[in-house]
């Protein structure tokens, strides 16, 4: 079944807003082996609305639609849908009356724009909506069926549930999907590593994401059953994790913190900061985790050179000789922030986020010095992410590489960090 998802609203070709329902909704289709020819985003404007529907009603068998279905002057969805059929609008009465018994159920009051939602292109029937006020709007005439859902994430997922994934059985084969996660490996060289396994042709499938530094593995498998997916999909995962080895930090939706939040638990460690141009993100992301307080301990910000004496003790001619942004002086900050906080391991960060800042030769806008002290060594590693990012790329990236040198440090205390391969 060929499928094509139409998501309506300015906001999303503005760019305010993200479209997570196109994505939810292929991952769904395809669960229940239904093609995705692709994905199309309109203004809300009833000609172009209606643009969308005819080219789909074209090329596909189904046509799901999300968004423009509120009682609002912008929501056009129900409009734009009825000029691709050629119909006129008609007040559907069940409509209504699901929109009444809402209300009615919640002890709120209705206002008579409400009722807009119950007008619906002539022909079509609406789907119940057990979450929400807005009626979906299903047209299932052959040779292309049509249902519109609202915008609302938790709205549309129940309608899709409830009404759309009943039109159509799930195939006898099985996909199952999987994501690993990476960090401190390039794309180009993670594209090296697993050239072979990323052939279009190949059962699994294998591709890449980067996004904000972070290279995410996508593996798909297919199989006549289940079990044999995940078979298939098992050794994948084991074949990529050797290749790259301790550049994965995690499966799925694991984030850095989430991780390094498990190490601590598991190890009994705990961790203290000391931040700079990070302003307090690092201790953020550690305490971000539920259950944090059993291995955070404390956070100190110290921007600017005369909290990193008073609080921290590093000495004054230390900053005056190699200025704040230093191996010197992050040196100084994790060290003796470990022996203040009497934690296990301190991760101190000091840099010039930018825009402005990088005047002095030798230290441009990007450059970040990160160390992790523990009890019997200092590390200090030397970062230049670059002029080319803005400030919070720069302080993201500070956090997520902060995290991962912490990341590693546990791995290694218990020898079970993995070089990558090749």
């Amino acid at each position: 079944m060929r499928t094509i998802v139409i998501s309506i609203g300015e906001e999303l070709v503005s760019g305010q807003c993200v479209d997570t329902n196109a994505a939810w909704l292929s991952a769904h289709l395809a669960d229940r082996g239904v093609t995705v020819l692709r994905h199309v985003t309109v203004r809300d404007h009833r000609g172009d609305i209606a643009a969308a529907f005819r080219q789909a009603m074209v090329e596909a068998d189904l046509v799901i639609s999300t968004g423009g279905l509120g009682p609002t002057g912008d929501d056009l969805t129900r409009f734009g849908l009825a000029d691709a059929l050629g119909v006129a609008i008609e007040r559907s009465p069940e409509a209504e009356q699901q929109i009444r018994t809402f209300f009615e159920r919640w002890g709120r009051t209705m206002r008579e724009v409400n009722l807009v939602q119950a007008d619906l292109p002539a022909g079509c029937s609406p789907l119940h909506n057990p979450v929400g006020t807005a009626p979906g709007i299903a047209h299932l005439a052959d040779p292309c069926r049509i249902c519109a859902l609202p915008g609302v994430p938790n709205e549309m997922r129940a309608l899709f549930e409830q009404h759309v994934s009943a039109q159509f059985t799930r195939r006898s084969d099985r996909t199952v999907r999987a994501r690993i996660r990476c960090f401190g490996i390039s794309e180009a060289a993670l594209g090296e590593l697993l050239a072979d396994m990323m052939t279009r042709d190949r059962n699994p499938l294998v591709g890449t994401t980067a996004s904000s530094a972070i290279l995410t593995i996508r593996i798909s498998a297919t199989a006549e059953s289940e079990p044999e997916a995940r078979t298939m999909l098992g050794h994948d995962v084991s074949e990529v994790r050797r290749r790259v080895g301790e550049a994965v930090f995690g499966m799925d939706d694991d984030e850095l913190e989430h991780v390094v939040a498990r190490l601590l638990v598991e190890r009994g460690r705990t961790v203290s900061t000391a931040e700079s141009c990070t302003g307090g993100l690092i201790g953020k992301r550690l305490t971000d985790v539920p259950g944090s307080s059993r291995y955070f301990l404390q956070g100190v910000i110290t921007y600017s050179d005369a909290a990193k004496a008073s609080l921290l003790g590093v000495p004054e001619a230390l900053i005056a000789e190699h200025g704040a942004v230093s191996e010197q002086v992050a040196e100084a900050m994790a060290r003796l922030g470990r022996e203040r906080s009497g934690c296990d391991y301190t991760l101190a960060v000091s840099g010039i986020a930018g825009p402005t800042g990088g005047e002095l030769p030798g230290k441009p806008v990007g450059l970040v010095y990160i160390a992790l002290a523990t009890a019997s060594t200092t590390e200090v590693r030397r970062f230049l992410f670059g002029d080319h990012l803005l400030r919070e790329e720069v302080r993201d990236r500070s956090v997520k590489s902060a995290l991962n040198m912490l990341r590693l440090s546990l791995l290694r205390e218990c020898g079970d960090a993995a070089p990558a391969a090749g």
